[in-house]
């Protein structure tokens, strides 16, 4: 095995991997101590499962590169291995952390799209597509999903207004040769595309996002996240969002404005409720966006919106409302290939 050390920056202290068990320690100079961060009991499918672990460990192994601060967050990584979502959220919540701030980065990482294995990027040789530990890839539900099916994943999850026609196209192709790699599916997704040259972004970026959000279930997930921050947020704590498309802003959007303090009233000529149950106060129903100059800087940025709010002392309480309201969004990910 090999033992490699990597130094934190802001903390008193030392990273300490061993290869041989897969175990991540932190040295706590100032406690004099050692401190398990991960466990892995198998490095290859958990190290899929959060990028940020692989970058850490490459890091760690080529000791040239800092590592930012530790929080009491590190601790739900664990949890985060393999677990079924109830499980993993009853396991945080066990864990009474209290965090002041949760923030959600919904943007893939440039690790992932750099990584041509991932199959994320239109050029990729696999298609997986996969972000964790996937009950399929995106090659499963490419070549082996059911023509309605897929026409509803492409045209909801994609807001693609062709998803039939691209769905067609697909099922066509796979009965000659089954569909390996992305640059095949966005050869496939381009045909099926009227003038696909004279659009701005790749015509195959809406079918990649469905595919990309079924096959990790990401709006489920933030769904339910939204839902487990609320519960966990200390009183006075920031709750802050950055979402990079309409599917994700308005499950965010709809979340804040049910259950803050900027509620719209059911009726004009109702009297004001001032004992109303809500969880959050917002500053704005606006979010913040990038201005020109960050969108130089940073072209990735172009689509983000950030939206944040500060939890009230108000007893946590299930928003009920709030996952019925996308109860749709559960059904199309929970679809059997």
């Amino acid at each position: 095995p090999e033992y490699r050390s990597c130094k934190i920056k802001g903390t008193n202290g030392i990273i300490f991997w061993n290869s041989g068990n897969n175990e991540v320690k932190f040295y706590n100079n100032r406690k004099k101590r050692w401190e398990t961060i991960l466990k892995m009991k198998n490095y290859d499918r958990n190290q899929m499962y959060i990028d940020e672990i692989k970058h850490f460990l490459k890091c760690v192994k080529n000791r040239n590169k800092t590592i930012s601060s530790l929080d009491d967050g590190i601790k739900t990584m664990n949890i985060a291995l393999g677990m079924k979502k109830s499980t993993k959220h009853k396991k945080i919540i066990k864990l009474n952390l209290n965090p002041r701030a949760i923030i959600f980065d919904l943007g893939l990482s440039s690790f992932q799209l750099s990584d041509n294995k991932r199959g994320f990027s239109f050029k990729s040789k696999d298609l997986s597509m996969q972000m964790g530990i996937n009950k399929y890839s995106a090659y499963d539900v490419v070549n082996t999903l059911d023509r309605k099916n897929l026409a509803n994943i492409i045209k909801i999850l994609g807001e693609e207004k062709d998803g039939k026609i691209i769905a067609n196209k697909i099922v066509r192709y796979r009965e000659k040769k089954p569909i390996k790699t992305s640059e095949e599916l966005t050869f496939v997704v381009n045909n099926a595309k009227k003038n696909y040259n004279n659009y701005k972004k790749n015509s195959a970026t809406k079918t990649f996002q469905a595919i990309r959000i079924f096959v990790n279930q990401e709006l489920t997930e933030l769904i339910l996240g939204l839902i487990l921050a609320s519960r966990i947020l200390s009183n006075g704590g920031i709750l802050a969002v950055v979402s990079f498309h309409s599917l994700e802003d308005k499950i965010v959007k709809n979340f804040f404005n049910l259950y803050s303090n900027l509620k719209k009233n059911p009726s004009r000529y109702l009297p004001l409720n001032e004992n109303k149950e809500d969880l959050f106060k917002l500053l704005s129903k606006k979010p913040l966006i990038p201005n020109k100059h960050e969108i130089r800087k940073n072209i990735r940025s172009r689509s983000a919106k950030l939206r944040y709010a500060i939890r009230n002392n108000n007893s946590f309480f299930y928003p009920k409302e709030f996952k019925e309201k996308f109860e749709h969004y559960f059904k199309i990910e929970e679809t059997g290939l």
